[in-house]
């Protein structure tokens, strides 16, 4: 067993903080098994690296001997998190909630320990709730502490609808803390809101508080916005390890720095940034793979872009026809259906004026030049992607 001290020392590592550290020493010296909460609302089927950054602190609480909750947020979701959010998120169907939980825990168990793993869905508690029971739970909350959120607070500023059913959300997943009697919960950092409510909740019930586990956010393939599936800037747990590695080949070196930090809780090795990110990218797919996966992935790669051997590498293709004959609509679309990535028509410009795009082992640097595209060649879009076109 650790010290509370060391305990917390190697839990902080990656980013993360607790509020209170204080209040987890109590806990931890009770010499007691914690109970840890997660909660993730299946609105879409696949889990990201995103989602794996607050699994993996998750599992890191397992292998110190304590509990995880998993709460699937079956109910949650049908209303829609508003933390960090400009506008009403669309709610979802239970239809479309069913099929997307389906594929939680299969994901989630790439991650945790399943002999320590308590999986809930909250529609256990919040499904059997009478309206009278609704209205007793939102007496404990005021309007004034629901408008001191951020993001709520910025929509009313800018005269944007803050609709009445988003104000529930936080009372719903703080009220999931209660029902699991959860001695630590985990989150983004923009789930302090919503983790603070659970505190309050807990105490009116009579519990120990939770304490607030905040880790960092994840940026996106695109080094801007979070990791989002409906940004289409993610990397799938479950994407083949090919298309795993190769999605993280494409990041800036800057960004690299930051998932190395995030990911693995390290500093970029001291090597030339490229051979850093071919490691990044096979530790990666070996997490949720195994070694020779991510060696496969690694010899994929050099194939593919190396070893410039594109007409013997196995590529997405995407069909001639829907490429058009301007070198900028055919980027922007080999892209979007090659590897689902939106580009504006600025972005692919840019790619071709600064000589990534290649068509047929020639650069094309000039936006308007006009191609007959031939089934069978293979367009090259930067360093790391390439299509076969059919």
């Amino acid at each position: 067993m650790e010290s509370p001290d060391d305990t917390i020392k190697l839990l902080k590592s990656g980013g993360c903080q607790f509020i209170s550290e204080a209040e987890l020493k109590i806990k931890l010296e009770e010499g007691r098994v914690l109970r840890v909460k997660l909660g993730v609302d299946p609105t879409s089927p696949d889990l990201h690296l995103g989602h794996s950054v607050p699994l993996f602190k998750l599992r890191q609480f397992q292998d110190l001997g304590h509990v995880a909750v998993l709460i699937i947020g079956d109910f949650t979701s049908m209303v829609g998190d508003p933390s960090g959010r400009s506008s009403t998120r669309p709610m979802l169907t239970r239809d479309q909630v069913k099929a997307n939980a389906e594929t939680y825990k299969a994901q989630a168990f790439k991650i945790l320990d399943p002999s320590r793993t308590e999986i809930v869905f909250n529609s256990e508690w919040l499904e059997k709730m009478t309206f009278l029971e609704v209205v007793k739970l939102n007496s404990r909350v005021t309007l004034q502490q629901m408008l001191q959120r951020d993001d709520f607070k910025v929509r009313v500023a800018e005269g944007l609808p803050v609709f009445l059913h988003e104000l529930q959300y936080p009372i719903m997943q703080g009220w999931d803390s209660v029902m699991v009697r959860a001695d630590v919960e985990l989150g983004g950092t923009d789930q302090l809101f919503n983790i603070m409510v659970g505190r309050d909740l807990q105490k009116e019930q009579g519990q120990p508080q939770q304490v607030a586990c905040l880790l960092p956010i994840l940026e996106g393939l695109d080094g801007v916005q979070k990791m989002s599936k409906s940004l289409r800037n993610y990397v799938g747990i479950s994407e083949s390890p090919r298309d795993m590695f190769g999605k993280l080949m494409s990041i800036s070196d800057e960004l690299m720095a930051r998932y190395y930090e995030v990911l693995l809780s390290e500093r970029p090795p001291s090597v030339h940034p490229m051979e850093a990110k071919k490691q990044l990218a096979s530790r990666i797919v070996e997490q949720f793979y195994d070694r020779s996966a991510a060696q496969a992935a690694l010899d994929d790669f050099n194939v593919r872009f190396a070893k410039r051997d594109l007409d013997s590498a196995e590529l997405p293709s995407v069909r001639v026809v829907e490429l058009g004959e301007d070198i900028i609509s055919a980027v922007v679309t080999a892209y979007s259906q090659g590897f689902g990535i939106s580009k504006s028509r600025s972005e692919a410009r840019r790619l071709v004026e600064q000589g990534s795009v290649q068509w047929r082992g020639e650069k094309v640097t000039d936006p308007k030049t006009r191609i007959s595209f031939i089934p069978g060649e293979v367009l090259k879009l930067d360093k790391t992607r390439a299509v076969r076109l059919i």
